[in-house]
């Protein structure tokens, strides 16, 4: 027999996670080998247990589930990446295929059908739903730079400038000036705005 398809769930709602974990391991060709909370705990497991496939929420606390691909990515880890999100947003899953993403599956679909995306996407395929694929690729691409994005969704979840300035160690008007750019590009009328129309087209 051959060995099992190491699986880590990343996934900040408890409750969430361990019905995953316990409908994976229901699975005769999957493990799950370990749970992360949150971005930064789903790295440091990744480099702890070498899992084949990593699943991941979008949004989370710490470093989003896009952020995490991109890191391996970068790290050439070969963890292989299935996002699974509530967000069916083109723009969404432009971004997680340029993070490096093998998959983009929905909350909303039946467990069985993760399973046979990890087996997918384990033996080199993709795994993404068609229809929000072909979407996707005829959606307008996104003008946002990764620092304009950083600084634009910390602003629309009410930071201001200086909050944001310290975090990211740049000065406030190195803030100010992305936030510009930022709504000059989307044609907002403030960063608020900006906000809004970057994350209804799945910018954000």
């Amino acid at each position: 027999m051959s060995a099992k398809i190491r699986v880590l769930l990343a996934e900040d709602q408890t409750m969430l996670r361990g019905a995953l974990a316990a409908l994976l391991s229901l699975e005769p060709d999957i493990n799950v080998v370990a749970q992360a909370a949150n971005g930064n705990e789903a790295l440091k497991l990744v480099q702890q247990h070498a899992p084949d496939v990593l699943v991941t929420d979008i949004e989370m606390p710490e470093r989003t589930g896009l952020e995490l691909a991109t890191a391996l990515r970068e790290a050439e880890n070969k963890a292989r990446v299935i996002i699974l999100t509530t967000f069916a947003r083109p723009g969404y899953l432009r971004r997680a295929l340029d993070s490096g993403a093998r998959g983009y599956l929905l909350k909303e679909r039946p467990a069985t059908e993760l399973a046979e995306a990890i087996r997918k996407v384990h033996s080199g395929l993709r795994a993404i739903d068609p229809a929000l694929a072909a979407e996707a690729w005829s959606a307008d691409p996104d003008p946002l730079s990764d620092r304009e994005r950083q600084i634009l969704q910390r602003a629309g979840d009410g930071r201001t400038s200086a909050e944001i300035a310290a975090e990211l160690r740049l000065s406030e008007g190195t803030v100010r000036n992305y936030l510009s750019e930022a709504i000059a590009k989307l044609g907002a009328a403030n960063r608020t705005d900006a906000a809004r129309i970057a994350r209804a087209r799945g910018w954000l």
